[in-house]
């Protein structure tokens, strides 16, 4: 049997929609958002305008930033709590969302805290606050997750924690937002939804409908993010946001893999972009998966969809977008990778690796991690 929650009450896609923050029911509105960018670019300051066009009382909580930690969320949340608000609006990259989502629940539920959040002991709904998710990257799709990735220090690790109550009731996909994102965040951001399409596809929890979805966000995906690097015009970018958020309907109810396991094991410890590792990692992670016979179909056909072998295809998107073929490439000092090795295996077989097609043990997961590290395939 299958239980399937897609997203919260609504999805708003589309050029300029941001605008429809005006129509949103509520009177107290709290924002959060990241440090610069998108003050830099207007976003904040038109978000403002349309709340006083329509007579809101509102606050903003800036100065969120990548990977946000047990400390950035409780900070955040006794400004939130101060101002009480009965709406928060998250603008921003998929930190931002995630950070949002925490504290919102927690506003709402006093005296929950992280570790029960994380022990599985949160609330599934929420019923005072309502959430609306505005992203303005293209990869976590956290506008319609149930998932929240919060940094734990003390640990070295990012931890998806979850919960329905999570789950943002209203979604606003504005293409617009996307334009002024460096090169850099879109190609790592665009990295990561296709890794939540692939990983999806080929869970072995994936069923009729999120493996539909997964196809239909992968394909989408290759089709538009060449053309959304190279020309960054408003079409493509319209079209990476959406399959971005597609692929977040399969992931959320299918489930990942143990790229991301990777992914969250460095980043937690070394601070690197989730979408870089992800891109670096995918084609390691495709090919060792592979082994599995019902992955390796999945893949064939998916190869004959697009017209090219898959994992080929991935490693051209890297080269074109300048993505290093190893970790040690992309900056992390090898006598740190061997310094902290036992950590970042034990990390690495946790959280997505635990739904991996092919079940990871420590002698399997060392020769993926070697692999991946060094750029040679070592299994």
């Amino acid at each position: 049997m299958s239980s399937l929650k897609f997203c919260g009450d609504e999805i708003i896609t589309g050029p300029g929609t941001l605008d429809t923050i005006r129509e949103i029911v509520g009177q107290r509105f709290f924002i959060v958002t990241g440090r610069t960018a998108l003050f830099r670019n207007g976003t904040i300051k038109r978000a403002e305008a349309l709340l006083k066009e329509v007579a809101k009382d509102y606050d903003i909580l800036s100065g969120i930033g990548a990977n946000p930690s047990v400390c950035d969320v409780e900070a955040g949340l006794l400004k939130m709590k101060a101002f009480n608000p009965d709406v928060v609006i998250a603008i921003g990259g998929g930190s931002v969302l995630d950070a949002a989502k925490v504290m919102t629940l927690m506003c709402e539920y006093n005296g929950l805290t992280i570790e029960a959040i994380k022990a599985g002991q949160a609330p599934e709904k929420r019923e005072r606050i309502k959430l609306v998710a505005i992203p303005s990257t293209s990869g976590t799709a956290s506008e319609v997750t149930r998932a929240a990735v919060i940094t734990f220090p003390e640990e070295n690790i990012k931890i998806g924690l979850k919960t329905k109550a999570f789950i943002p009731d209203l979604a606003i996909l504005d293409g617009e937002l996307t334009l002024s994102m460096p090169p850099d965040v879109m190609v790592e951001s665009g990295m990561d939804a296709l890794t939540h399409g692939l990983e999806a596809m080929i869970n072995k929890s994936a069923d009729d409908f999120t493996k539909t979805m997964a196809k239909g966000a992968v394909e989408g995906l290759l089709k538009y993010l060449r053309q959304s690097f190279e020309s960054g015009d408003i079409k493509s970018r319209q079209h990476v946001h959406n399959f971005s958020c597609l692929a977040g309907f399969a992931f959320q109810n299918a489930g990942l893999g143990m790229d991301h396991g990777i992914a969250h094991a460095f980043g937690g410890r070394f601070g690197t972009s989730h979408g870089l590792l992800n891109a670096i990692a995918l084609p390691y992670v495709l090919e060792y998966n592979g082994q599995d016979p019902q992955v390796a179909e999945e893949l064939e056909q998916l190869s004959r969809l697009i017209g090219k072998n898959i994992i080929d295809e991935i490693k051209e998107l890297n080269k074109t977008f300048e993505i290093t073929s190893s970790f040690q490439a992309a900056g992390i000092p090898e006598e740190e990778f061997k310094a902290n090795y036992d950590e970042l295996l034990k990390n690495s077989l946790m959280g997505s690796t635990q739904r991996n097609p092919i079940k990871m043990d420590a002698a399997k997961m060392d020769k993926v991690l070697t692999s991946i590290y060094y750029g040679e395939k070592k299994f």
